[in-house]
Parts: C-alpha cells; sequence; structure tokens
C-alpha cells in the first residue's frame, strides 16, 4: 500500500540510461535514454495511447506491462478486493503480443493491453468464471464470451478477473447485501475513502481501474452497474444500447436489459474498449438489429467542438425523486455543468420532463421482469457448461448450494429475490411477464426518454449519473457517465444499509451523464469528451490508496537484472 504523493505526477525509469542529476525534492528524477529525458506516466494515470507509444518506442513491452499491473495487484488487493484472479497465462500472451509487434503486426490500439473482465463474462483459459459465488468454482464454459473473443483479437491481453457484487446484485434483499461483496471474491472497497462503498454489481472492474490495476475493465449493467460504480471511481463508464455489445456467454440477469460495457480512465480509452467489442453476433439476437454493418470507430467521436449547435435536455423530474440533503453538493455541481455546457455552445433546454414518471410502479414492474428472466437465463447458462462439478442446473439447484455452502453467508446474507422470483411461478413468456414490460417501456419511451427528446427535438439528455439509469435500462438505451466531482469536506457519513461500508464522505466522486436514443453511442461519447477535456475533474483528486509499485520500477528492475 503506498499514499499517493501528488506532487510526483510521473515516475522516471531506467532503459539501458544513466541520470542526467540528482533531483530536486518532491520533483520526478529525469533520465536520459538515447539522448532523450523521458518520463514515464504513472498506471493509474497512464492512457491507452500513453502505453501505445511507450510500446510503439520500445521502452514498454506488453510483459512490462502485465507483470507491472500484477505486481500493483499483489501489493494492494488483499486490502479493496478489486481482483479475484490473475489470469495465469496472461505474461505468455503478452510475449506473444510483444512478437507479433517486433515481427510489425500490430493489431490494433489495444494490442498488448492488459484489461480485466468482470466475472461473470465466460473465458476459456485458467480463470474461473463464477459470477462471484463457489457454486461456480471449477465449471467450465464449453464457450467463451463473444466481447472476450474480439478482445483477444484486438490484441488485448486478458489479466484476469475483476471481482463483482455476487450474482451481479441479484441474491439478496437491500437491508442484507452490501455493494461488491461475493462469496468468492471477498468484499471489493473503493479507494476514494476508508472503506468506501464502490457501488454496483461492477465495482471490482471500476476499482481497479481507478488506481490502475489494468488499463481499463469489461462491465455488465442491468440498471445502474457499470454507469455507478464508474462513478464512484472517478471513471468513465459507457452503457451501450441493449444490442451493440453480445451478450453471448455473459451470466446473465434479463435478456431485455443486460449490456457490457468498458469503464476506463479516459472517454478516448472507453472509446477504443467500445469500437473493439461492438458487433452483430449470431449467438444473440438483439445485435441483429445493430443500424449499420460496420461498428463506428468510437474514437473518432471524440471532439472538442461537440457541444457547439446542439440541444440538451434536463428532465428535472426524472432526478426530484432521488434528491436528498446528500445529493445538494452533487447538484450545485451540475448547475455549474450545465453553464459550462451552455458557454461551450449548447443549447441547454431546462424543461424537458417526463410525461411519467412513476418510481414505485416501475420498481414494481422492474422486479417481476428481472425475477423471470434470470430463472430462464440462469438454466440456459447452466446447460452451456463443459463441466458443472456442483450439478447446478436451475435456479432450485442454486439455492440448494447457497443454504449448505459456508462461504456464501446464508443466512446471514439472504436469497430474499431468488426465493420472490420462485414464488411468482411465472415464466419471462408469461401474460404477467410481457404486460409488466410493456408498461415499463411506454414509461421510459414514449413517456420518457424517447418521447422528452423527440418533443423538445434533442440530441441526448444530461442528468447526474445518479438519477440517469433507471429509465435506459428498461428500455436499453444508452448512457455514458464522466467525472464532475467529489463530495465536500462538509459532507455528512452515511453508512450503507448494511451498515459495514460508507455511502457518502468528504472526496467520493460523482458523475454526470449523457442519456440518448438507442445507437447514440457516438454522440453521447463526444459530449462526454467535450465536457472531460474542458474539465480534466478526474485529475483533480487521487484515491486515499494506491499501490507504490510502477511501471518505472518494473523496467528498472529488468535492466539490473540484464546487467548483473
Amino acid at each position: 500500500m503506498g499514499i499517493l504523493d501528488t506532487s510526483l505526477k510521473f515516475l522516471p525509469f531506467s532503459y539501458f540510461v544513466s541520470a542526467i542529476a540528482a533531483p530536486a525534492p518532491g520533483h520526478a528524477v529525469a533520465y536520459r535514454c538515447s539522448q532523450k529525458s523521458i518520463s514515464l506516466p504513472r498506471l493509474h494515470e497512464a492512457s491507452i495511447d500513453d502505453l501505445n507509444s511507450l510500446q510503439g518506442a520500445g521502452v514498454v513491452s506488453s510483459f512490462d506491462l502485465v507483470e507491472a499491473y500484477i505486481q500493483r495487484t499483489q501489493e494492494v488487493n488483499y486490502l479493496l478486493h478489486a481482483v479475484s484472479e490473475i489470469n495465469p497465462d496472461a505474461l505468455q500472451i503478452a510475449a506473444a503480443r510483444d512478437a507479433e509487434r517486433a515481427a510489425g503486426f500490430v493489431r490494433g490500439p489495444l494490442h498488448g493491453i492488459p484489461i480485466l473482465v468482470k466475472d461473470n463474462i465466460a473465458t476459456r483459459d485458467k480463470t474461473n468464471t463464477t459470477a462471484g459465488s463457489y457454486a461456480l468454482v471449477g465449471a467450465r464454459p464449453k464457450y467463451e464470451a463473444t466481447v472476450v473473443r474480439k478482445l483477444r483479437d484486438a490484441g488485448a491481453v486478458i489479466l484476469g478477473k475483476a471481482t463483482m457484487g455476487e450474482w451481479a446484485q441479484f441474491r439478496s434483499s437491500i437491508a442484507s447485501s452490501s455493494h461488491g461483496w461475493s462469496a468468492y471474491g471477498g468484499q471489493t472497497i473503493g479507494a476514494y475513502y476508508p472503506q468506501q462503498d464502490p457501488h454496483g454489481s461492477s465495482s471490482g472492474s471500476a476499482v481497479a481501474v481507478s488506481i490502475g490495476l489494468a488499463a481499463g475493465a469489461v462491465a455488465t449493467e442491468t440498471s445502474g452497474s457499470i454507469v455507478n460504480p464508474a462513478e464512484k471511481s472517478n471513471l468513465v463508464g459507457i452503457k451501450p444500447t441493449v444490442g451493440l455489445t453480445s451478450r453471448h456467454m455473459v451470466i446473465p440477469i434479463s435478456i431485455r436489459q443486460d449490456s457490457v460495457g468498458p469503464v476506463a480512465q479516459t472517454v478516448k480509452d472507453a472509446a477504443y474498449m467500445l469500437s473493439a467489442m461492438s458487433g452483430r453476433d449470431v449467438h444473440d439476437n438483439w445485435t441483429s438489429a445493430q443500424p449499420f454493418d460496420k461498428v463506428p470507430d468510437y474514437v473518432k467521436a471524440c471532439n472538442y467542438s461537440a457541444f457547439k449547435g446542439v440541444r440538451l435536455g434536463v428532465a428535472r423530474n426524472g432526478i426530484d425523486y432521488f434528491l436528498s440533503n446528500a445529493t445538494e453538493p452533487i447538484m450545485e455541481a451540475f448547475e455549474h455543468a450545465l453553464r459550462l455546457i451552455g458557454q461551450a455552445g449548447a443549447y441547454v433546454h431546462d424543461g424537458a420532463d417526463f410525461e411519467a414518471f412513476d418510481v414505485p410502479a416501475f420498481s414494481r414492474n422492474s422486479s417481476i421482469i428481472l425475477d423471470t428472466d434470470f430463472i430462464s437465463g440462469l438454466s440456459d447458462y447452466l446447460s452451456k457448461l463443459d463441466s458443472n462439478p456442483n450439478g447446478l442446473y436451475d435456479l432450485q439447484d442454486l439455492i440448494h448450494f447457497t443454504k449448505r455452502q459456508n462461504h456464501e453467508e446464508f443466512p446471514g446474507r439472504d436469497i430474499y429475490v431468488w426465493e420472490r422470483g420462485l414464488t411468482r411461478n411465472l415464466t419471462n413468456d408469461s401474460e404477467e411477464s410481457r404486460a409488466a414490460y410493456q408498461a415499463n417501456l411506454n414509461m421510459a419511451e414514449d413517456q420518457g426518454i424517447i418521447g422528452s427528446l423527440e418533443k423538445h427535438d434533442l440530441d441526448a439528455l444530461v442528468m447526474p449519473t445518479f438519477a440517469s439509469f433507471y429509465l435506459p435500462a428498461i428500455a436499453g438505451l444508452p448512457v455514458v457517465t464522466v467525472p464532475m466531482g467529489f463530495l465536500p469536506a462538509k459532507t455528512a457519513f452515511f453508512m450503507n444499509p448494511k451498515r459495514t461500508m460508507i455511502n457518502t464522505a468528504p472526496g467520493i466522486p460523482f458523475g454526470l451523464a449523457f442519456v440518448g436514443r438507442r445507437w447514440s453511442e457516438e454522440t453521447l461519447i463526444s459530449f462526454a469528451y467535450a465536457f472531460e477535456q474542458r474539465t480534466m475533474v478526474r485529475r483533480t483528486r487521487k484515491p486515499y490508496i494506491k499501490p507504490s509499485f510502477d511501471i518505472g520500477d518494473q523496467i528498472l528492475g529488468v535492466v539490473v537484472a540484464k546487467r548483473d
């Protein structure tokens, strides 16, 4: 563990080099390499472009990066539990990417870049895919998730699995659960305040990237589990349109809501990952609705001038329901953000309210939709296992296992959600489930986001992230969150419902979200980038905890070994 010295933005490195001069206190050491003085970015700030430049120049190899990320994980993971497993083949894969680069074959911007994958996304390597449960330890999927295959094809190194909220937070009642806990991975803790609630089930993905345990991570969202952990870890998160990225061999909650997307340090990094992950897949029929034959290059959407001449809307009644004393500083920052966006050339229509936004009705319908989807989706996934050591084939089998396995902490962590689903005795094709879905779809689309966008001729809605994901969840609409600020020093402390972690406290990050029509990721990314580049919020506060080991130490160690 190391406390961040904010006066040091870069680490020095040595690569057959000699020191130019002794550094002044509080400054980075400069080194000469091929008659140039070069500094390395710290890994918790290094962008994918940074890492590509260093690899292209022969300064850093993919092998070096993987070794450094593993070392950093070993240093702090016992405290934060962000990573559940390291891929034992990661170094071998990195060496293969280095050999390709040396031969002049570079697959693309993710070539040699280490990426973590959430533990509900199936890989055909030596890591487990568990959804955080001991129920699936040792189970081997017949197929690899399409998004993982696409990332490998793009040159990424799958570094390992990120810890997640067990079964994507779809097991226990609120009072008996905590975000980011799983029997297999432990309790993920946020890095911006001691014992910080990391929020959402993709908590390990977000926390790991926030402190530089990987260059980026793949996450999943049913309702908030990409954008919420991303905002609480001071990151960018993209929840794509349902159908932009394949869900094939992703342990599901809902076929009608699940989406796979990236969390990353910057908008551009997230765009690189999204471009690699997206595309049609015969194994996921929802991807056949994509309106393009070739996936857009989302990095090209990163435009500083994107606000000029656009129309953005604010739906206050979609925000007001969630307001409390704890959100007051977030709303102050939100009002400031709206002014900045207007000054950058956008017309901000502060009257784009939804025709209907009945949160209790929405929640009742959502519980029916998710309960019925999960029962059928779980059985379908379990049927696609090559090995199934615990003999699980449906939800009833899973309940039986969870009740008798000590690591699952039953009954302290109950199985209320599963029991509720079985009690309904419904399928996701039942009249009740279809009616609940249609009612929510009407509220989310015609009476909600789409209705507001069309009525007021808007390009997107802008919202504080904490209120942004509810209607997009049911309608399968895209959301992009970007850092907006941090809770001020006067912030009161509030615990999570289980009273095991800190929900609000000084310095905890929060985000700004852009919400749009289906397949509008390019537009939303352009707005997020324009806001990010004008504010650079992420760089204004660092995690309270981070690894002390960095890439400069890795390269120095390699060179010293060679000299010996």
